[in-house]
């Protein structure tokens, strides 16, 4: 997940990960605490004291486990809000040639100005500065990026499938090229308000995972807001199952962020 949305900046503490984006978007603005810290409240201050520098909130994004236990203290004590509850589902590959296949969604390795304008206007906060630090997000790793047309042959839906290559961690949590092999994430699906409800999301779920088949992806994850109970139903008839989820922790925001 990490690597499939990329922050242009991060600081690796050898602990935690510290990411930024200019405000665009939680997940890269946000601390991974991708093992436990020595002490929490002494990285808690120095992730303040880093984002404090690019005047950004210090934001962390939290799975739901036991060990996280410590650091939620730590973060109670000062006052940090919860919010944003994600699901991460997941689901295995099936054998190549029996999907079915999804006519009429155009598939390409780059996003369009058509495919960007549409997303962004669904999903995006803010102007041309901060699209383009999404746009270096989007296409700082391998992706595939799906558009369906309307009647009139406009833009009507859009996904990405975020393409990483091999990455596990090893026993100390440490994130690199290993042996589970390639899978695909599903990301920025977004529909146009007026073209909702005609089956463009499926479509444009069953074209992504198809083409991942045909690239041997071993496995799909994405990932979805609790509270989104219709999206939730529609990845679980795709074969998506819960294996985790994650919220974000923040302090007492001084200014808003971009995105979601």
């Amino acid at each position: 997940m990490d690597a499939a949305w990329p922050a242009p900046e991060r600081h690796d503490t050898g602990q935690w990960v510290l990411r930024a984006a200019g405000g665009v978007t939680q997940r890269a603005n946000s601390v991974w605490p991708r093992v436990a810290a020595a002490d929490d409240a002494a990285a808690v201050r120095d992730a303040v004291s880093w984002y404090r520098q690019r005047r950004l909130p210090a934001i962390y994004q939290i799975f739901d486990h036991d060990g996280a236990a410590p650091l939620n203290a730590v973060l109670d004590s000062l006052g940090y809000t919860r919010q944003s509850e994600t699901l991460v589902m997941s689901r295995p590959a099936e054998p190549q040639g029996s999907l079915p296949v999804s006519l009429g969604v155009e598939i390409s390795e780059r996003p369009s100005a058509e495919w960007l304008d549409l997303w962004w206007s669904v999903d995006g906060r803010g102007g041309a500065a901060e699209l383009e630090i999404a746009r270096g997000i989007l296409t700082g790793c391998p992706a595939l990026y799906a558009l369906v047309r309307d009647d009139d042959g406009g833009p009507a839906a859009v996904g990405r499938l975020a393409v990483v290559h091999g990455w596990t961690a090893d026993p100390n949590g440490a994130a690199g090229p290993g042996a589970a092999g390639s899978w695909g994430g599903l990301y920025c699906m977004a529909t146009k308000p007026d073209s909702r409800r005609r089956g463009h999301a499926t479509r444009i779920q069953q074209a992504l995972v198809h083409a991942g088949s045909e690239r041997g992806l071993a496995g799909y994850w994405l990932l979805v807001m609790a509270s989104n109970t219709a999206a939730r139903e529609l990845y679980s008839r795709a074969g998506f199952r819960e294996v985790s989820r994650y919220y974000y922790r923040q302090e007492r925001p001084r200014r808003s962020l971009i995105g979601c």
